[in-house]
């Protein structure tokens, strides 16, 4: 297997990351992302140079990570977790710090979903440690950062949770490119959005609000849209506002259903149960009964 060889099969896998990005359902990606892992698969078994052969383990890490997102996002953790793990190796095998740390960190963000904040905190403590062998132009430690700091919102730690985002906020000290439009894509856009978040696991919503304002008048995916109308939503269930709470939890509804996104779908689960208490009132009990049928629908 040659050089040109070896080239081809990097811009394939970037051309993937981009259909990635742009598919309204990521599961439709999977597919392409398969065969071309059997592809590269095939190249490790035959004959070639160390350096092909390092080119080849860090291009099968990256797409590793690729399937994981696309397993992530359609609710189906312990795939996801396995492509994580093999992207790890392969990023380890490869000698590719930052492409390891990111395997790393999509796999602890696993554990964050799960709200299992105590896993994740190893995990991610490991990836920051290979982020500093890392390229230093790279946002990798910026990334990790941030998942860093949901990770001590969740455990209720306000000062280290500020801490990992003042870390964070220093990607928009870097020189452009800081990212790969890959397995690596943050730039601080999602800053305000990350810090909003935090804000409202840490039930400070007086934090949160603007900060979610903010994020909202970016360009956002749907997806990331979805997650700021949530945190938004919980803010009014803070307030104890069931007009705010239906206004911002029926576009998100609205967004689960026309992507069919895992994500989405566990953004509506970990809103529903704080509705309780205010399942009094008509337009709540209404909410309530949509999350139930699309969560039904979705499991099934």
């Amino acid at each position: 297997m040659d050089s040109t060889a070896v080239a081809e099969f990097e811009q394939l896998n970037s051309h993937l990351w981009r259909v990635y990005a742009f598919a309204s359902t990521k599961s439709q990606v999977l597919p392409l992302v398969r065969a071309q892992l059997d592809v590269l698969s095939e190249g490790l078994r035959r004959p070639q140079s160390p350096a092909t052969r390092q080119r080849l383990c860090e291009l099968s890490a990256d797409l590793f990570q690729l399937a994981g997102e696309i397993f992530f996002d359609g609710d189906r953790y312990t795939d996801a977790a396995h492509c994580y793990t093999l992207a790890a190796t392969a990023s380890k095998e490869a000698n590719t710090p930052d492409l390891w740390a990111c395997a790393l960190t999509r796999h602890a963000f696993i554990a964050v979903y799960e709200r299992r904040f105590n896993e994740a905190a190893p995990i991610l403590e490991l990836a920051a440690d290979l982020a500093r062998r890392g390229n230093p132009g790279l946002s990798t430690r910026h990334w990790i950062a941030v998942v860093q700091a949901e990770t001590f919102a969740g455990l209720g730690d306000l000062d280290a949770c500020q801490r990992a985002l003042d870390t964070a906020a220093e990607v928009q000290h870097l020189q452009e490119p800081v990212h790969n439009g890959g397995w690596l894509r943050f730039d601080g856009s999602r800053l305000a959005e990350e810090r909003g978040t935090c804000y409202v696991t840490l039930g400070r919503p007086d934090l949160a609000e603007a900060a979610l304002t903010d994020a909202l008048a970016g360009n956002l995916t749907a997806r990331r849209k979805a997650g700021v109308l949530t945190d938004l939503a919980m803010i009014g269930v803070h307030r104890r506002d069931p007009d705010q709470i239906v206004n911002y939890a029926s576009a998100v509804l609205a967004t689960a259903r026309q992507t069919g996104s895992g994500v989405v779908v566990r953004k509506l689960r970990g809103l529903q149960p704080h509705l309780a208490p205010l399942l009094t009132n008509q337009q709540i009990q209404q909410l309530d009964a949509e999350i139930n049928s699309l969560i039904g629908s979705h499991a099934a």
